[in-house]
């Protein structure tokens, strides 16, 4: 298995491992290869007619008088031949390419379903340009196996046992000193399958890495422009680059060793056979049409193989990208619901913390003994230096991560009971860098959830001062978003990220640091708007700015994951505590 944040493989996935699994997803198509490999022997049958034809064609020519009406006949099989083998061969190719881009089709949801069910950590370990080399290139590869490789290998196969066939029945002497050849084609091939197999796995991680560089640096590059760092990046990348062609120069270079092989052994085969045959000719005991066909069947011999070897290196690619992808299928959640985990039918918001500890990494405690209670339709503010498990405590509750000891309760109902789906319907988040997907407005606030009407998306953007900026735009809620939301600013991103919350109608509402990177004129909107939305249900809300929080009815301060101070904004300020000092610092500041 590979560990898909650095490439380095955990342990190997067998072959038999992997047809198993790659064959599981061609199970519902049985009927359609089925089919196909019905055509594919009616394919091979006539197309083993044709070199046959052609020796006794030249048989019947060396024959005095010639026999045009026996030669006509032989002339018109062989046409019905290519026609009927060409016409199997369409029909096959068409129904493997439709089943083929099926399975394909089921697989990438299936990835790309698991990859929505993985915990944040582990989108927080993994390079956005790996995933998706996961879920687009490598499935991808998969296409070309099942709709190439998978029935070509036994048409070749069949091809191969039924020349054989035809040249035993032409002539068993020279038939047996072909297959002299054939321990040596076997041996190569061996040894060319186990190197291919390594050359792909290496070229495949090497790719990702480029891609996951690219999707990186194209996000980042306002930040390598503005500290001039352009060239430094290009280094990186020509390093990755080199190394990407060097993996794929070893992967050329082991079929380019290969390929020559089998010709050297095929012409090894026709000398044998020409020279022999042609004393079998001389001697009269061989025809010359029959010498022909047998030719014929030797070059016939070598394609089978020779597609054989091309079909190898298909084969590798896909599965090297199988074990990439069935390393994300094997990557499981671990925050999961509870086998007896219930629906929530409504949350009236009450919200409390009994002795939590939680930690990210080992013996590193973020929270320590976290305890405290928040009511219904309450608004508490949560304030205290960086790292002081403020944004923690918003991801606790949504289950992002799941405590390591203590209880959160959701309406007395421990959320460890509560489906994770049900608990987060009814929580609605607000963060610092809101992120808008391409699409319009409208398709932003309501996620593409077409049960929301036009009229409540815009009562939404009224109560939240989103309406007045919106009506200016050229196409108003119909406005087009581009990548990530940079035609609009911050203050209108999160404007509209406050609609898109409103719309969803939450018990709960969480607010991460949103108003830390907004003007002041937008601040004033935004904090109207707060403070309308306070009246809706539970809020919750991380902020540096403590002006923005003074009407909120508690404060918790955090300091180094434990509670230091509860109360009203009024009632810590008398307290002349760390609360005190922190609002002090700021209004001097100011």
């Amino acid at each position: 298995m590979y560990d898909i944040d650095t490439d380095q493989r955990l342990h190997t996935y067998s072959d038999k491992v992997i047809l198993k699994r790659l064959a599981s997803y061609a199970k519902p198509f049985i009927p359609a290869f089925s089919l196909t490999f019905f055509l594919m022997v009616l394919s091979v049958l006539f197309s083993l007619v044709e070199p046959y034809i052609i020796g006794a064609s030249i048989d019947t020519l060396t024959i005095t008088p010639i026999d045009m009406q026996h030669l006509t006949l032989l002339l018109v099989i062989f046409v019905i031949s290519i026609v009927l083998a060409s016409a199997f061969e369409y029909m096959q190719t068409m129904i493997l390419q439709k089943t083929g881009q099926s399975i394909v089709y089921n697989m990438r949801e299936e990835v790309f379903t698991h990859v929505e069910q993985q915990d944040i950590e582990y989108f927080n370990k993994i390079p956005t340009g790996k995933l998706v080399t996961r879920v687009a290139n490598d499935t991808n590869t998969l296409n070309e196996m099942y709709t190439s490789v998978i029935v070509n290998v036994f048409r070749n196969l069949l091809m191969i046992v039924g020349i054989l066939s035809a040249m035993f029945i032409l002539n068993a002497d020279l038939a047996l000193m072909i297959l002299a050849v054939t321990p040596f084609i076997i041996v190569f091939s061996f040894i060319f399958r186990r190197f291919s197999r390594k050359a792909y796995r290496l070229v495949r991680a090497n790719m990702s890495r480029v891609n996951g560089f690219l999707a990186e640096h194209l996000s980042g590059m306002k930040v390598v422009q503005i500290f001039n760092k352009e060239d430094e990046k290009h280094e990186e990348f020509d390093q990755k680059n080199r190394e990407l062609r060097r993996s794929e120069l070893r992967e050329l270079l082991v079929f380019a060793i290969y390929r020559p092989t089998m010709y050297m052994l095929f012409m090894v085969a026709t000398i044998i056979i020409f020279y022999f045959g042609g004393r079998q000719v001389i001697a009269g005991t061989l025809t010359v049409g029959t010498l022909v066909a047998f030719y014929n069947y030797l070059r016939r011999f070598f394609e089978p193989i020779q597609q054989l070897a091309e079909q190898f290196n298909i084969v590798q690619s896909a599965f090297a990208s199988s074990e990439r992808i069935f390393a994300i299928l094997d990557n499981h959640p671990t925050v999961l619901d509870d086998e007896a985990a219930m629906e929530l039918e409504d949350v009236q918001g009450s919200i409390e913390f009994k002795n939590v500890w939680f930690q990210y990494k080992s013996d590193e405690w973020v929270l320590k003994d976290v305890s405290f209670k928040v009511h219904a339709k309450e608004s508490v503010a949560f304030v205290g230096a960086t790292g002081a498990g403020k944004t923690t405590i918003l991801a606790l509750l949504t289950r992002n991560y799941d405590i390591q000891h203590g209880q959160i309760l959701l309406d007395g109902i421990d959320i460890t009971k509560i489906k994770i789906s049900s608990l987060r319907s009814f929580i609605g988040q607000m963060l610092q860098d809101v992120f808008m997907f391409s699409g319009t407005i409208k398709s932003n606030i309501t996620l593409r959830d077409e049960t929301i009407t036009d009229e409540e998306v815009e009562e939404a953007c009224r109560y939240v001062n989103a309406h007045k900026f919106i009506e200016r735009q050229p196409n108003q809620y119909q406005e087009r978003v581009r990548e990530r939301g940079n035609n609009f600013s911050a203050g209108q991103r999160q404007l509209i990220s406050f609609a898109r919350t409103l719309v969803h109608k939450p018990s709960i509402m969480i607010l991460d640091e949103a108003t830390a990177n907004i003007d002041t004129e937008t601040e004033e909107l935004i904090q109207a708007s707060l403070k309308k939305m306070m009246n809706i249900g539970t809020m919750l809300i991380v902020a540096h700015r403590l002006s923005t929080i003074q009407h909120v009815d508690q404060i918790i301060v955090l300091q180094q994951g434990e509670i230091i101070e509860k109360g009203s904004h009024q009632e810590l300020l008398k307290q002349k505590g760390h609360y005190y000092y922190l609002y002090k610092l700021q209004y001097e500041e100011q």
